[in-house]
């Protein structure tokens, strides 16, 4: 045979292996979208606290763990169960301004802190720079009593630090002063309208309206009937599951993510949460299916947590009740927000874990995966912080750029790229290796 046919058939040879690669990162990518598919799904109703569609999330993560065969932390069982106060809307949320009806979660929010209200009311508009006058205000409140007052909280002229502090003070008093006899507030905006969910119900219910083609100054009527629940003792629960090292020691990874998110605004308006947390959970659960293929190192565990969204409440009752031994815990990786990269990742904790840190950087650089792996310092925004406040080595990870969709309607499924998924799974991959 020729050399140049040798050649060809090396290559000729080496084709399949090439395609039957490719075909596993596409099975794997079919597998990470169809968790992200489900979890956003309207059936399982934004994963919230209404409806139990964080408790629908937490039996779907179950089942992955037990057929990867993860061994059960809690005494047999993958649950560890917790309470949580939670304020809910289960059932009208409808608003008309001047006789328009408003979409829900397009038109306009009702803060998550809102008791319910019907009726119709009197509108009484100030603008964002009435704010920073007592006089001004105390003069709105005697003709808005059993009314609401509205807020044109668009800027139109520079503010001093002065004047934004004393608007933002006076405006916190407004949305939760419970002497003061107004029936509610509205706050008229041209920013994103962003949602959160709340553990206590406040004195007024507070509305957040983003809608172009009215005109904040010309408002005088409201109708609306928002029905909330305020529920003190919510059952909710976290999922554990472990998988055995080779090593032999008691030495312990660990991979968490949080599974809830907002839930839902009524009957009908649900938050998906593709990105924010869906992703995350596909990356844990692609690392389960990783690690019960080849055995990890180190025990490896596994956290979905419920009550993230709502105060990292879910991560605090673990670590309070901890079905491991912190002191065993080498390295906790905490994913929320995996479904974009175009910018590459964010990194909680860099600044304390530096060598860890520039371990990822290394990594990063020699496998050319991901465009930045970024640090930022210390912060208890998710499920990491009270792993580090007991002193648990600890990183939370983030993506950064792509879309915009977060705490809104928008952050769905179908729209959510996953641009850097597959290296930034690489990355880790590298990382939990290397530890």
């Amino acid at each position: 045979m020729s050399y140049f046919m040798k050649t060809l058939s090396k290559i000729l040879l080496a084709v399949p292996l090439l395609c039957c690669g490719q075909d596993l990162v596409a099975q794997d990518m079919d597998y990470v979208r169809s968790v992200v598919k489900t979890l956003s799904a309207p059936g399982y109703k934004g994963r919230g606290y209404f409806g139990d569609g964080a408790k629908k999330a937490s039996e779907f993560i179950a089942g992955e763990f037990k057929k990867a065969g993860l061994i059960p932390l809690n005494q047999g069982s993958y649950y560890q169960n917790f309470n949580l106060s939670v304020n809910t809307f289960p059932g009208r949320v409808d608003v008309s301004l001047n006789g328009n009806k408003l979409v829900t979660a397009k038109d306009f929010l009702v803060d998550a802190s809102s008791p319910a209200c019907s009726g119709t009311f009197r509108i009484f508009p100030i603008l964002r720079s009435d704010l920073a006058n007592t006089s001004k205000i105390l003069e709105i409140l005697n003709h808005a009593a059993e009314h609401f007052i509205l807020i044109d909280n668009r800027k139109v002229l520079a503010e001093t630090a002065e004047q934004k502090s004393a608007i933002s003070r006076n405006l916190d008093v407004l949305k939760s002063d419970p002497s003061l006899k107004i029936k509610g507030l509205i706050i008229y905006s041209t920013d994103k309208l962003t949602w959160t969910t709340l553990t206590e119900q406040g004195s007024r219910i507070v509305l957040h309206v983003n809608r172009a083609d009215l005109d904040p100054a010309k408002l005088t009527q409201i109708e609306l009937n928002v029905d909330a629940e305020l529920v003190p003792e919510y059952s909710t629960r976290n999922v554990a599951g472990m998988i055995k090292g080779s090593s032999g020691t008691d030495s312990t990874v660990v991979i968490t993510a949080h599974f809830d998110h907002l839930g839902m605004l009524g009957k009908d308006v649900y938050f998906p949460g593709a990105n924010d947390n869906a992703s995350g959970v596909s990356m844990m659960l692609s690392f389960v299916k990783q690690f019960s293929k080849k055995q990890p190192k180190y025990n490896t565990v596994f956290l979905g947590f419920s009550g993230e969204e709502i105060g990292i409440l879910g991560s605090r009752a673990f670590v309070e009740n901890p079905l491991v031994d912190l002191r065993k815990i080498k390295f906790l990786v905490n994913f929320d927000l995996a479904g974009t990269g175009d910018e590459g990742i964010k990194v909680v904790n860099a600044t304390i874990h530096r060598d860890r840190f520039q371990q990822l950087v290394a990594l990063n650089a020699a496998n050319k995966l991901l465009k930045k792996v970024e640090p930022r310092g210390k912060a208890c925004n998710s499920d990491h912080c009270w792993f580090h406040e007991q002193g648990v080595p600890s990183f939370f990870i983030y993506t950064q750029g792509g879309i915009a969709a977060y705490h809104d309607i928008y952050d769905r499924a179908e729209t959510l790229p996953l641009t850097a998924f597959v290296p930034f799974f690489r990355l880790m991959d590298k990382f939990f290796n290397q530890l």
